[in-house]
C-alpha cells in the first residue's frame, strides 16, 4: 500500500488544484492520501468526492503553523484524522492573518526593489487562503527579474537567515497548538523537523508526552537526521510518518507525489488514535474518588 501523508494545492502554496493533486495520486499508484494545505482545512470536502471519483482514499490533514518560543523559531505540526475539526478553525484563520500581514509587508518591500504590481501578485494567490513568497516569485519571474523561483534572488530576498524581504512574526506557540490538535481529537505529527531545525524541541516534546508523532520521511533530511528522528521515535514510541511534501512548480527540490510513503503499520495506528480520542467523548465519566455511585432505580 502507497501512503503519502503531506502534499499542498492552490488553497495554501501548491501550484495544482484539488482535483489535479488527486488524478496524479492515482496515476502515481497512491493509495492514500492527506492534502495538507498550510492553515486550512478547506479540501476536505471536495477532495474526498473527487477521491471517490478517481479511487483515492483520502485522510483529512492541516499543516499547522506554530512557534517555538524557547528557541525563537517556527515549527510545523501536521494534524491527521480529526474528529472534530471545526475546533480548530478559529487557529487555521488567525495564522492565516498573520501570514498575509507578513506578505503584504513583503511585496511592499519587494516593490521598492522590482518595479511590479501587487495584482501580479494576488493573481497567483487565486484561490489561496493566504499569500506565500513563491506567489511573490513567480511575478518577479513574470516580469523578467528571474528564471527560477530558488535560484540568487530568492536567496537574496527570503533567505530564512537574512533575506532582505523576508518578514515573520510568531505563531500561536506550538504547546498550545499541540493541546488543540488533541482537543479536536486529531493525532499530531511534527512536520520535517530538520528542515526548521526543531529537533531538539521533538524530543523535548516527546518527552512530556505532547505530540503523537515525527515525519522522518522528507526531503530535508539527511541520513544523520534521520537515524536521530528515529532513535526519539522510538525512544518515546512516536508514530513514523513520510510524505512527498509536494508543491507542484513550487518545490525548492523536484519532488513527486508518493517521493516519500507511510508504512500501513503508522498509517493504521494514526486511523487508531484518532478513533480512541473520539471514543473519549462518548464514554460516561468515572466518578470522583469522595463520589457514591448512583442508587439503582426501581426494578434494577
Amino acid at each position: 500500500m502507497k501512503i503519502d501523508l503531506h502534499c499542498h494545492t492552490t488553497l495554501s502554496d501548491g501550484s495544482l488544484g484539488i482535483e489535479e493533486v488527486i488524478a496524479q495520486a492515482k496515476k502515481t499508484g497512491i493509495d492514500v492520501l492527506s492534502i495538507t494545505d498550510h492553515d486550512t482545512l478547506s479540501s476536505y470536502s471536495r477532495a474526498a468526492v473527487l477521491a471517490d471519483r478517481y479511487g483515492v482514499k483520502i485522510i483529512q490533514g492541516v499543516e499547522m503553523s506554530a512557534w517555538d518560543k524557547q528557541r525563537n523559531q517556527k515549527v510545523h505540526i501536521l494534524c491527521y484524522a480529526p474528529k472534530k475539526p471545526d475546533r480548530l478553525e478559529g487557529l487555521c484563520l488567525k495564522c492565516c492573518e498573520i501570514r498575509k500581514s507578513c506578505s503584504k509587508e513583503m511585496i511592499d518591500k519587494v516593490r521598492k526593489l522590482y518595479p511590479i504590481s501587487e495584482e501580479s501578485v494576488l493573481k497567483h494567490a487565486t484561490g489561496s487562503k493566504s499569500i506565500f513568497k513563491q506567489h511573490i516569485m513567480r511575478a518577479l519571474i513574470e516580469y523578467g527579474y528571474a528564471l527560477e523561483f530558488y535560484g540568487a534572488l530568492n536567496d537574496e530576498l527570503f533567505n530564512l537567515k537574512n533575506g532582505t524581504c523576508l518578514v515573520e512574526r510568531e505563531y500561536p506557540d506550538v504547546k498550545f497548538v499541540l493541546e488543540l490538535i488533541r482537543a479536536a481529537r486529531g493525532v499530531s505529527v511534527m512536520a520535517h523537523p530538520a528542515q526548521y531545525d526543531n529537533i531538539e524541541l521533538l524530543e523535548e516534546l516527546a518527552a512530556e508526552g505532547k505530540i503523537d508523532g515525527v515525519e522522518i520521511g522528507h526531503y530535508t533530511a539527511d541520513e544523520a537526521a534521520r537515524s536521530r528522528m528515529q532513535e526519539i521515535a522510538d525512544k518515546y514510541d512516536l508514530i513514523v510518518t513520510g510524505g512527498s511534501d509536494f508543491h507542484g512548480l513550487y518545490n525548492a527540490k523536484p519532488t513527486y507525489l508518493g517521493s516519500e510513503t507511510t508504512t500501513k503499520e503508522n498509517f493504521d495506528r494514526i486511523i487508531r488514535l484518532s478513533n480512541k480520542r473520539a471514543s473519549e467523548d462518548k464514554a460516561p465519566a468515572a466518578p470522583k474518588a469522595d463520589e457514591k455511585p448512583a442508587a439503582p432505580a426501581k426494578g434494577e
